[in-house]
């Protein structure tokens, strides 16, 4: 729908401190500072040594901020934009790169990584009962400093569709790899919450409305990238508790997402303010990949090639896909991670080369790019990209993008329980 419904861009929260620090002169670092084990060596980077050193990245992440009952949060972004001056610290950790945490945690699967993940998990159950509402939402993001204190300090109180589906998808995967059943009860009641508060069987196209501001007020647009993360969510809900209701619910949220594909295969973003009119511009990446990732329908193949056609920037060395059609001057690198493992599930012709060259030029950019530490990935290859949603992207760590690049090298759908 616009920006709000992106999940991951901490800038609506920061907004008041992003003005004062660019008043201030604010700048980014221009030229890189990250290392490697040898970064003057030519050519790509050893895909096994950079998974390793992305899982290093996480772990030191989550382990940073943690409190005595094992509860750990790790900080969304690190580097350049938000670190940059010495009264500007950016630490909130945003929901929805925790449940891609979690996720690609469980992808990999090590004792350490599960213990991990259940730490990260662990602390959305703790948010969740700790909320001033206690009605199964969880909020936008928190402060880690909070966590590692003991207590909840929400930085951002809006309760977003997409952000409640996700973590819902990060406890359903933690169910399904550790049997533990507090998991699969916060993912259902996170589910109930949606239900029960966004579903919109009365505007056709029907589907999920965007969720609740801070004050209560109800967010009437829909997003297909949220209908998309139910339709997934909704999809594993159906599969662990063998509810069918569930597999009906997924089927609304998969109907509205359909009907959002436009005559030239691309997915529109969703609706307008009044849940009805679709919102055509701008024409975001997430629309495309995460349909054919949610869903698995063949029909998405069209906008993932519409992808290919109109959303692939070129920036210096890097290649890959920009957040919109409205600035194809940088890559995205969150973005490269998903649409890499869009092109490796489709497994059309060239399909596995295309996904092999995006994560080549992930592995540069964990290497070279500015802002770097060479084992986190940062969020674009430069600063200033402009999402289309009013809101800039930087070229600084970001746990969600490092996380999309490990679920993409290992073919893992986070969309999708794997399979037993």
């Amino acid at each position: 729908m616009s920006g709000q419904s992106r999940r991951s861009a901490p800038w609506m929260i920061a907004a008041a401190l992003v003005a004062a620090a660019l008043v201030a002169g604010a700048t980014t670092a221009a030229s890189g500072d990250a290392t490697s084990n040898d970064p003057t060596a030519a050519g790509a980077p050893d895909p096994t040594l950079s998974v390793s050193l992305a899982y290093e990245f996480l772990d030191a992440r989550v382990d940073e901020f943690c409190d005595d009952d094992g509860h750990c949060l790790p900080r969304s972004y690190e580097g350049g934009f938000f670190t940059d001056l010495p009264t500007w610290d950016f630490t909130p950790s945003f929901v929805y790169d925790d449940a891609l945490v979690v996720i690609a945690y469980t992808a990999r699967g090590l004792p350490a990584d599960l213990r991990r993940a259940q730490a990260v998990g662990d602390t959305l159950l703790f948010v969740q009962e700790e909320d001033p509402i206690g009605d199964g939402r969880v909020r936008t993001s928190y402060e880690p400093h909070g966590i590692r204190q003991g207590r909840v300090e929400i930085t951002g109180p809006g309760t977003f569709t997409g952000n409640q589906a996700w973590t819902g998808m990060a406890l359903a995967r933690l169910f399904h790899a550790t049997g533990e059943q507090k998991y699969l009860d916060g993912a259902l009641r996170i589910a109930e919450w949606i239900q029960a508060n966004t579903a919109d069987m009365a505007r056709a196209p029907f589907g999920y409305t965007g969720g609740q501001l801070e004050d209560g007020t109800s967010l009437l647009w829909k997003s297909t990238e949220h209908n998309s993360d139910i339709a997934g969510f909704f999809t594993q809900l159906a599969q662990l508790t063998g509810d069918t209701v569930w597999a009906d619910r997924a089927s609304v949220a998969a109907d509205f997402v359909a009907a959002m594909q436009s005559a030239d295969g691309h997915v529109d973003t969703g609706t307008q303010l009044d849940g009805a009119t679709i919102n055509t511009r701008p024409v975001p990446l997430d629309a495309q990949t995460w349909s054919a990732l949610a869903t698995g329908d063949p029909r998405y193949g069209a906008a993932v090639d519409w992808t290919l056609a109109n959303l692939i920037a070129t920036d210096g060395q890097y290649q890959g896909p920009s957040i919109s059609d409205v600035d194809v001057s940088k890559v995205w690198f969150e973005g490269s991670g998903h649409l890499a493992l869009a092109l490796k599930l489709r497994d059309g012709a060239g399909d596995a080369d295309r996904a092999e060259a995006l994560l080549d030029s992930i592995r540069l950019g964990q290497r070279d790019a500015a802002n770097g530490d060479g084992k986190g990935i940062v969020a674009t290859s430069t600063d200033g990209l402009d999402s289309g949603f009013g809101d800039l992207y930087y070229a600084s760590l970001h746990t969600g993008a490092t996380a999309w690049y490990l679920l993409a090298a290992a073919g893992d759908n986070p969309f999708a329980l794997p399979a037993d």
